[in-house]
């Protein structure tokens, strides 16, 4: 894919930069660049842009860089909105706030889950206390002691037996 990019050019604090066409897979310092599309001048703000040949290479296909769209759309070569360069920025005071803001939800969310479990706990406690409960009173029948139910069930098993 073809990027429409800065090169930077000149010397040690006198900046310039060259608009180029370049494989956007190449390092812009590399000088193997398609073609030269203007110059620019961050100190004197000066450019010098070939409007031709860039609506050629973005009828083509290939991308501008954010600085180069941004200064594309300044010069009304194309109607585009801006491209916010910039890292999204937070103040340290906004930071700080947003930071709290995460901590107390967290903490009411750990807090939520601790009386979750403490209600569960207690369903459990109170499911045991009313099992226990029934288990006392319920008093175990007392075995029946038939002596004589005895031999008539050992008299059917030989019966079957035989």
């Amino acid at each position: 894919m073809l990027m429409i990019r800065m090169q930077r050019t000149g010397k040690i604090n006198q900046p310039s930069f060259r608009i180029v066409v370049i494989e956007h897979a190449r390092s812009p310092k590399s000088s193997n660049f398609t073609e030269k599309l203007g110059t620019y001048n961050p100190k004197t703000k000066d450019r010098n842009l070939n409007e031709d040949r860039i609506k050629y290479w973005l009828s083509v296909g290939a991308k501008p860089s954010a600085t180069v769209h941004n200064m594309l759309v300044s010069a009304k070569i194309i109607s585009a909105k801006k491209i916010n360069i910039l890292p999204a920025y937070k103040a340290p005071a906004e930071a700080a706030a947003a930071e709290k803001e995460a901590e107390a939800a967290k903490a009411e969310e750990q807090k939520a889950k601790e009386e979750a479990k403490a209600a569960h706990d207690a369903e459990v406690e109170a499911d045991k206390a009313a099992a226990e409960a029934e288990k006392k009173e319920e008093v175990p029948a007392p075995e029946l002691k038939d002596e004589g139910a005895k031999p008539a069930v050992e008299a059917a098993v030989e019966a079957a037996k035989e």
